[in-house]
């Protein structure tokens, strides 16, 4: 039992560290529509940040937002090329949370509440501005008014609404 933990401890640590060269990406794709990316965020040992997908791109203009669109058969080596070109980091790894997943682990209202808060309360500002309200701003308000059912995500992991994506 010791060795098992340990070898889990080793693995996370592992992990952790190698976030410092190339974060974890969670992309929230929309299954109701054309698999687009709507939202994304970096996950490091060095911190966590909010990537607006439409604001995203890479050497030819193409957005995180139609990954799916314009390279169907890697869209996920794609949004790693437009993080490079963007921002200077390259994700290896994806988590992919679909509608169903994020509407389990945060309420059957969260995309309403997203939009609620990006249109109606004035978060549609510049991600990059300082003081500015954002997109992610307006995510973050969504998620934590909802609450988080932390149970929900081994199911959604299990059900394949949550994937891992190594690119």
């Amino acid at each position: 039992m010791k060795k098992v933990t340990a070898i889990i401890i080793l693995i996370i640590v592992a992990l952790l560290a190698a976030t410092i060269v190339s974060p974890i990406m969670v992309v929230a794709e929309d299954t109701t529509e054309d698999s687009s990316i709507d939202m994304a965020a970096s996950f490091s040992i060095l911190g966590f940040k909010w990537i607006y997908p439409g604001s995203s791109i890479n050497a030819e203009g193409q957005t995180l937002h139609n990954v799916h669109i314009n390279h169907p058969e890697d869209p996920y080596g794609a949004a790693r090329d437009i993080m490079t070109y963007s921002y200077g980091v390259t994700p290896h790894l994806f988590f992919s949370v679909n509608n169903e997943a994020a509407e389990a682990i945060f309420g059957a209202n969260i995309v309403d509440n997203i939009r609620a808060n990006d249109g109606y309360y004035g978060y549609a500002g510049n991600d990059n501005v300082a003081g500015s309200m954002s997109r992610g701003d307006a995510m973050e308000n969504a998620m934590l008014t909802g609450g988080v059912n932390v149970f929900e995500i081994p199911m959604q992991i299990i059900l394949g609404n949550i994937r891992l994506i190594i690119a």
